[in-house]
């Protein structure tokens, strides 16, 4: 595929983007791509094992999602709290965001946010009248193509089950499929990557080489950096597991323990150095998710798998099915 925005495009039925998740995690449907021999199978989640091979790793992403969603006390402010800065000032998106001009200020909990400053991508830095953890009262941040408010349900299932480390405000979502069962049966190790809004915004730009990325915090132990450097082949749980490994690998070939920030784009004909094997969900059209799974399959057979998933009644997107990609 070119690096023309267009090539990313498909048309989706409203109805199959997933509302909520399936009563039991493992029974999501998994289509299996065979990038040699361009073939398409399908199965359920809780086959994985019978497909991987001795020596294969599973690397997933263990952040955890923050109540991020607040609303303003009379209602009319949506806030998604992205990150403390600090004591009493905290960077967030608001929507409506002609409500939450600079200097314009919204009460939580009787508590007064007054817009301190609007950075150059539109997110609100707020001050506060007094240090209090906004988290504390929030929900989860659903995205918006699930048209419903966070419930009870979603405290549970919009979070993977190995989910440690707070930060993300988006779900690691090909993560979801797992059971504890089916995790303790497969050999595993855990990086980490805060998954923020920016992984999720369009691209606007027409040649993808001119967009960019929102930086993201990432961590990988020396454990799991040794478990990687020795397994026979890596399957990413995730994208946010790829970028997160591809960011890290070195000129040796060898991962390193590492702390930082990573902006990485990946998109065809990008040449992948970790990651063997991809376990993900279906991503959204025009999205930078769809655009790294291009470049991981390639484009035509990837938009055939879709045009199949469409076809067969797949479930999209969060609360959806996944695919493996051997």
């Amino acid at each position: 595929m070119s690096v023309a925005l267009s090539d990313y495009d498909y048309d989706l039925p409203r109805e199959l983007i997933a509302q909520r998740p399936l009563e039991r995690r493992g029974d999501s449907r998994m289509m299996v791509l065979d990038r040699d021999a361009q073939t398409i199978e399908h199965r359920r989640f809780r086959e994985l094992k019978r497909l991987l091979h001795p020596g294969d790793l599973l690397v997933l992403n263990d952040t955890r999602v923050l109540p991020a969603r607040r609303f303003s006390d009379d209602g009319t402010v949506e806030f998604l709290l992205l990150e403390r800065l600090g004591p009493r000032q905290w960077k967030c998106l608001v929507k409506p965001g002609r409500k939450m001009l600079l200097g314009a200020s919204a009460k939580i909990d009787d508590v007064i946010l007054q817009v301190e400053q609007i950075t150059a991508d539109g997110e609100r830095i707020v001050v506060l009248d007094e240090d209090v953890d906004l988290y504390a009262g929030g929900s989860m941040p659903l995205p918006p193509y699930i048209g419903r408010a966070s419930d009870e349900e979603d405290k549970t299932r919009y979070q993977t089950v190995f989910a440690q480390t707070p930060g993300a405000v988006a779900a690691p979502t090909a993560g979801l499929h797992f059971t504890p069962e089916i995790l303790s049966e497969i050999p595993h190790t855990f990086i980490t990557l805060h998954v923020g809004t920016g992984t999720f915004l369009p691209v606007r730009s027409r040649n993808l080489a001119e967009h960019r990325m929102h930086a993201e915090r990432f961590s990988i132990s020396a454990e799991a950096a040794a478990k990687v450097n020795d397994a026979s082949r890596i399957v990413a749980v995730g994208t946010t597991t790829v970028r997160t490994l591809e960011s890290a690998k070195r000129a040796s070939g060898k991962i390193l323990a590492q702390e930082g920030l990573t902006d990485i784009f990946i998109y065809p004909p990008f040449r992948f150095q970790v990651v063997d094997l991809l376990l993900t969900n279906f991503h959204l059209p025009r999205s930078t998710l769809l655009m790294l799974v291009s470049a991981f399959v390639g484009g035509k057979f990837l938009l055939r798998a879709y045009r199949e998933a469409i076809r067969k009644r797949y479930r999209f997107y969060s609360y959806g099915d996944c695919m493996l990609i051997l």
